[in-house]
């Protein structure tokens, strides 16, 4: 793969997915500095590894594996639990009502805080779904079965309801 190329793909894969990567590393890394560094960690793995990208998934698919990799290296590394009163939310929508915004900032806050207190191996599954990316794609990113993503989903979500006081 040529240079012009490569950074072509690496440009169009970061811009497309930069708000997913952000969000994939605010749910392992609590501090927005951490989430920055964890972002470019990810950027740079990316990079590096576009050569040996031979197109056995998607692109994403791809992106994600890395990313993920990424993450579990950090949490390797860094073994101490952030305090969550530290996380940035999404920005506010100007258009909501300071009531709205505020409800939705609570209700973000109470749900991340919610799939940051769950076991690794279920909030790995939670954020990739959250991410829209299917069974297939979440097993080949997490190397394990179709079968086992769904009943870890199912397991994570029915822990997230009884987390946020809803009915089983």
């Amino acid at each position: 793969m040529d240079r012009h190329t490569r950074e072509t793909q690496f440009h169009a894969l970061l811009t497309a997915n930069l708000p997913a990567l952000r969000r994939l590393a605010a749910s392992y890394a609590g501090r927005m500095a951490e989430q920055e560094d964890l972002v470019q960690d990810i950027a740079l793995a990316l990079w590096q590894a576009l050569p040996r990208f031979r197109g056995e998934s998607s692109s994403r698919t791809f992106l994600f594996r890395i990313a993920h990799n990424r993450c579990l290296s950090y949490l390797s590394r860094r073994r101490i639990n952030d305090s969550l009163d530290e996380l940035e939310l999404d920005p506010a929508d100007p258009m909501a009502s300071p009531e709205q915004t505020l409800d939705n900032q609570q209700a973000s806050q109470r749900l991340l805080q919610a799939v940051h207190r769950l076991p690794l191996n279920h909030r790995q599954v939670v954020v990739l779904a959250l991410e829209d990316l299917d069974y297939q794609e979440i097993a080949a990113v997490l190397g394990i079965s179709e079968n086992n993503v769904g009943v870890r989903l199912n397991r994570a979500r029915a822990q997230l309801r009884i987390a946020l006081g809803e009915d089983p």
